[in-house]
Parts: C-alpha cells; sequence; structure tokens
C-alpha cells in the first residue's frame, strides 16, 4: 500500500504489516506545501495555525514534525493536543487562526495515520485548493523561515469552549435531557472521545459507564463503528438497565446508536433521526451523499423541505449545504453536519440533539426507531483488472438506464440509478481496479439482488 494523496491530505501507515508509507519526510512535505498554500490564500491574516490529533500510537511523532515543520514555515503554532475533529474545526474560528491540520486517520486500524487539511473557516480544503496543495508538494516549491522569523510555539485546550458551544444551541434541550435520567453506556474507542465525551455528558445530566475510555490509541477493536466490531458494548447493553449505546470513532466526527435491548440502531439513522428533530422545530432543506440512506429525503420531504444529493466527501455535501441553504446535512456512516454549530461533522452536536429528541418524545430508543421509513443497504464491489477503462463502464451502465422513464440518472459521482423504491450507485475507488456497489431498498434481499442485477450487467460489458 502507497502513501495516498487526495484533496483532504495524505494517508499512509506507519510500519506494520503494509510497510511505513507515511514517513517524517511526506509528511514535512505535505506540511510545507500545505504552510505555502495558506500563506498565499491568506496573504494578510493572523500567521496561526491550529494543530490537534487523535490518540493513535504514532499521533505524538507526527505531531512534532508537523508542529516544527509549521514553525520552520514561519507560522506560529496553536497546539491544541489531543482533540477532536470537531473541536480542531471550532479551534480555528475560535482563534482566528489561518488554517488548521487534524493529525487523525479517522476510523483506520491502529498502524494508520494521516493530515486532515483545514481552511481558515475550519472547514475542509476544496477539491481545487486540495489539488493546489499536491502540486505544491509534488514540485516542493516551498521556502523556509530564516532564523528571525520563525514561528512561535503555544498549547491550548478547547473542549471547554467546543462544549460550551454545543450546550448554547437553541435546539439542545439540556433541561428536557437531565429531567429524563438518561442512563448510557459510551465506547471511546481508546481515544479523544475518552476525554471530550464525559464532561459533555456530565453537563447534560446523563448517567454514564464509560468502555475503552483511556486514550492510548491502542484501539481495543477496529476502531470503525460498525456492528462487527461492537460486540462489546452491544453485549453490555443486552445485559438491561441502560437507555442507549453511544459509540464514537477514533477523532468523534462519526457516531453510531446502540437501543436499549442490545440491537443497533443503525449508523445510517443517526443523521436521519437528528435531522427528523431539527426539521420538526425548523423546516427547511437537507443534504447527503449519495450513497446514503433514502430515509432522509422521504423525513425532509414529511416535513416539507427539499432534498438535494451531493458527491460521496464531507467538502463536496457541506458545499452542496451552502449552495440550498440546508438546516441539517451529513452522511450516512454517523456523520452529522449542523450548521447552526458549524459545518463539520460533529459527534457531539449530534448526542445533544438525539437525546434531546429522545427526552421530548419520551420515546425507548428502539420505539423511536421504528418511527421512520425501513431500508436496508447492501455494500458489494467489482473487481476489474488494472488496465480496464472504468469510466468506460460507468458510462455503458448511465446509457443504458438514462432512457428508461422509471429510472432516474445522477452522474455527478460516479452513476447512481434511483427507482421508485430502490437505488443502486456505483463508484469507482481511486487508490484500487474496483468499483464500489451500494444498493438500497426495502429488504436487504431486495438490495442485494438489485445490486448484483447491475454488477452482472458491468460484468458484461468486461467480456
Amino acid at each position: 500500500m502507497s502513501l495516498i494523496k487526495s484533496i483532504s491530505g495524505i494517508r499512509g501507515t506507519i510500519g506494520g504489516a503494509t510497510g511505513d508509507t507515511l514517513n517524517p519526510l511526506d509528511i514535512v512535505k505535505f506540511t510545507s506545501a500545505y504552510a505555502t498554500f495558506i500563506r498565499k490564500s491568506v496573504p494578510d491574516g493572523s500567521n496561526k495555525i491550529v494543530v490537534g490529533r487523535d490518540a493513535r500510537i504514532s499521533g505524538e511523532m507526527v505531531k512534532n514534525v508537523v508542529c516544527g515543520t509549521l514553525l520552520g514555515m514561519g507560522y506560529d503554532v496553536i497546539n491544541i493536543g489531543l482533540a477532536s475533529t470537531p473541536t480542531t474545526e471550532l479551534a480555528v474560528t475560535i482563534a482566528g487562526a489561518d488554517g488548521g491540520i487534524i493529525i487523525t486517520a479517522s476510523h483506520n486500524p491502529r498502524h494508520w495515520n494521516a493530515l486532515k487539511l483545514l481552511n481558515a473557516n475550519g472547514e475542509f480544503l476544496t477539491a481545487a485548493d486540495g489539488a493546489e496543495v499536491l502540486a505544491i508538494a509534488e514540485a516542493e516549491s516551498f521556502t523556509f523561515a530564516d532564523v528571525d522569523h520563525l514561528g512561535k510555539y503555544s498549547e491550548e485546550s478547547f473542549d471547554q469552549r467546543h462544549i460550551d458551544a454545543v450546550m448554547a444551541l437553541q435546539l439542545v434541550d439540556a433541561q428536557a435531557v437531565r429531567n429524563a435520567g438518561f442512563k448510557v453506556v459510551v465506547d471511546a474507542i481508546n481515544s479523544v472521545g475518552g476525554i471530550i465525551l464525559p464532561p459533555l455528558l456530565d453537563r447534560l445530566g446523563v448517567e454514564y459507564t464509560l468502555l475503552n475510555g483511556e486514550a492510548n490509541g491502542d484501539f481495543a477493536h477496529n476502531p470503525e463503528p460498525l456492528e462487527k466490531n461492537l460486540s462489546g458494548i452491544m453485549g453490555e447493553l443486552a445485559k438491561g438497565g441502560y437507555d442507549l449505546g453511544i459509540v464514537v470513532d477514533p477523532d468523534v466526527d462519526r457516531l453510531a446508536f446502540i437501543c436499549e435491548d442490545g440491537t443497533m440502531y443503525g449508523e445510517e439513522y443517526t443523521l436521519v433521526s437528528v435531522a427528523d428533530y431539527v426539521l420538526s422545530h425548523t423546516p427547511g432543506a437537507t443534504v447527503s451523499n449519495l450513497s446514503s440512506t433514502r430515509a432522509l429525503r422521504d423525513i425532509t420531504e414529511k416535513h416539507g423541505g427539499v432534498y438535494s444529493a451531493a458527491a460521496v466527501g464531507e467538502v463536496n455535501v457541506t458545499t452542496k449545504m451552502k449552495e440550498v441553504g440546508a438546516v441539517i446535512g451529513g452522511e450516512g456512516n454517523g456523520g452529522v453536519i449542523y450548521p447552526e454549530s458549524h459545518y463539520g461533522r460533529d459527534a457531539l452536536v449530534g448526542i445533544a440533539l438525539f437525546l434531546s429528541s429522545l427526552a421530548q418524545k419520551g420515546k425507548k430508543v428502539s420505539e423511536l426507531r421504528k418511527t421512520f421509513p425501513e431500508y436496508f443497504i447492501a455494500k458489494n464491489r467489482i473487481d476489474l483488472t488494472p488496465d480496464t477503462d472504468v469510466d468506460a463502464l460507468l458510462a455503458a451502465v448511465k446509457e443504458m438506464y438514462q432512457a428508461q422513464p422509471d429510472v432516474t440518472v445522477n452522474d455527478i459521482d460516479g452513476v447512481k440509478l434511483d427507482f421508485p423504491d430502490k437505488w443502486v450507485h456505483l463508484r469507482k475507488s481511486n487508490t484500487e481496479p474496483i468499483i464500489r456497489v451500494y444498493s438500497e431498498a426495502h429488504t436487504m434481499e431486495e438490495a442485494d439482488a438489485i445490486g448484483k442485477k447491475i454488477m452482472d450487467i458491468v460484468y458484461s460489458y468486461t467480456k
């Protein structure tokens, strides 16, 4: 596996079975390129850049290299230490910084790490901006500061200000949550969730049991918040005596819930549930990516709003949200983006809004889940040879279906086929010769069947 370079930053492994693909030399090069881009983009800015990281074992090393490089580029560094991704995003705007770097590989395993790059609004770089950073890195077109113009280093925590901002949101009904007397279990996956979620829950008056709470980066299980990885917390809930299970990923921008009986709530329904609550108070538009559940569209239309789809990727979702003035949006992987707070996925916001909704409705979590449209998503992949023209395959599928009256075709990100009661989304991988195939219907059997039908069509074009 080689170093993965994308518009959002760089990602790779630190040693391990797959070898060392993210090394200090790469970190220096891409941090320098980013600093060069920021100086060009914000020529008269504050000369400050925020750096935050999750609790990965390699985080201390990567942080030292990043901070040292920024100082060498002449930037003042505000190191906010162990901090969630949304905390780092908010810190950029609170501190009036010119940008920020988040050191996290999100839900990837322990030997991975990454640099995620923020602009002066505390938001991920656009595709064009990210491409410019990659070009600067490739050309090594950067100049370091002389000894009289090196940056200054400081440390500061923004956790409390993040929590204060969440508690100040109008739709966070802290009193109703306190009155409900919720008892929850939290799986913090040995990262920064174990630091910032307890004080949030304390402020909300929620009693909690914390699993994997030590922020040491030695993840107790695969850190992606999927059912197959969550037997521990599901088993704890199945014992009884709890109202809810809360699961986050290592950088706390993804959020999954578990019902009081130990069954999965479904991460696709994190956004759906929060959106239903927000729309019931502030009707308006919503946005999610093309691979997210249709249930959000259904809920939005129920409240008289308009739903729009964006290409996969947080920056694509936030760009579309701004375009249509969405009151809520996000991604089906448990990512809630609430503009009243900021344009970034934020599990703290999702938790506070979900608990407010649960408290006001007076339902059990499993009962609340049953109030939403029922859909199931099947995930498959088409493996191809390295010389396959994947774009041509997708174009052929598009041509086959675009003239059919009962199918809506969207090609802003691969090809999505929307049927009256189901959909299929085909996207090519940027790193492997494969096509990812997501399909959704009212039963898993139907979802898998329509997905495999389209896969057979693709295979027929390869013969």
